[in-house]
C-alpha cells in the first residue's frame, strides 16, 4: 500500500504543471543551443567547398577513437529526439489542461487573452510546420534522399544545388518564419518559467526573446539567400 502511494505521488509530481513547464524549458534550451550551433556550422558555407565538407566530415569523426564513427552524431540525435518528444508531450498536455480549465463558452475579449490565444495558435501549428520541415530538411541535406537541383556526395554541393531553386528557398523561409515565432514565444516562456518574468523585467525579457529569435532565424536564412543570389556558387 505504501509503495503504491509513493508511486502515485511520484507520477503526480512528474506530470504536475510545474514539472511539465520545467521540462519544456529545459528541453527547449537544449533545442535552442543546438539551433545556434547548427546555424554557426551552416555559415561555414562561405569558406568554400573544402571548408564546409571538412566541417561536415569532422562531425562524423568527432570523439574518435573514444566513440565509433558517427558515434557523437547518434548521441546528439538521440538527445534531440528525446528533447523533441518530451517538449511536444509537455506542450500538448499543458494545452489540454488549459482548455479544460477554461469555462465553457468563454470567448477571448481582453487584449491579454487575445495575445495568449495567438501565441498558443502560433506555437501549436508552428510546431507542426517545424516537425514537417525537419523531416524534409534531413531527407534533403542529410540523407540525400530528396535532391532538388541534383544529388551529390558533397554536403557543399547539396546545399548549393538545392538553394539555387527559388521554391526551395521559399519553403525554408516559410519554415524558418515558423521557427522564429516559436522561438520568440518559447524563449520568453522558458525564461518566465525559470523565474525571469519579474516586475520591471518584462521589457528586457521581450528584447532577449525577440533578439535571440531574430539572430537564429536570420542566421539560418543567410546561406539559402547567398546561394540564390549567386554570392555562394
Amino acid at each position: 500500500m505504501a509503495n503504491s502511494t509513493l508511486t502515485k505521488q511520484r507520477s503526480t509530481a512528474y506530470t504536475s504543471t510545474v514539472a511539465l513547464k520545467a521540462a519544456m524549458a529545459v528541453t527547449g534550451a537544449i533545442l535552442v543551443l543546438f539551433l545556434i550551433a547548427h546555424m554557426y556550422g551552416n555559415l561555414m558555407i562561405f569558406g568554400g567547398p573544402q571548408t564546409f565538407d571538412t566541417y561536415s566530415a569532422h562531425l562524423r569523426e568527432l570523439g574518435e577513437p573514444m566513440l565509433p564513427y558517427e558515434g557523437f552524431l547518434w548521441i546528439m540525435r538521440v538527445v534531440l529526439l528525446a528533447s523533441v518528444l518530451i517538449h511536444a508531450y509537455a506542450a500538448v498536455t499543458l494545452w489540454r489542461r488549459a482548455k479544460r480549465a477554461r469555462p465553457a463558452g468563454q470567448r477571448y475579449h481582453t487584449k491579454k487573452s487575445v495575445q495568449r490565444s495567438y501565441a498558443s495558435y502560433t506555437m501549436r501549428w508552428g510546431g507542426v510546420v517545424i516537425v514537417l520541415f525537419v523531416i524534409y530538411h534531413i531527407l534533403h541535406l542529410t540523407t540525400n534522399n530528396i535532391a532538388p537541383g541534383g544529388a551529390s556526395d558533397s554536403p557543399y554541393e547539396r546545399v548549393v544545388n538545392g538553394f539555387q531553386i527559388w521554391w526551395v528557398v521559399l519553403s525554408y523561409v516559410i519554415a524558418l518564419a515558423a521557427v522564429g515565432f516559436h522561438l520568440r514565444h518559447g524563449i520568453w516562456s522558458a525564461i518566465a518559467t525559470l523565474g525571469g518574468n519579474r516586475a520591471g523585467r518584462q521589457r528586457a525579457l521581450n528584447i532577449i526573446a525577440t533578439g535571440l529569435a531574430l539572430v537564429v532565424t536570420i542566421g539560418f536564412l543567410i546561406p539559402p539567400f547567398a546561394v540564390l543570389l549567386g554570392l555562394v556558387k
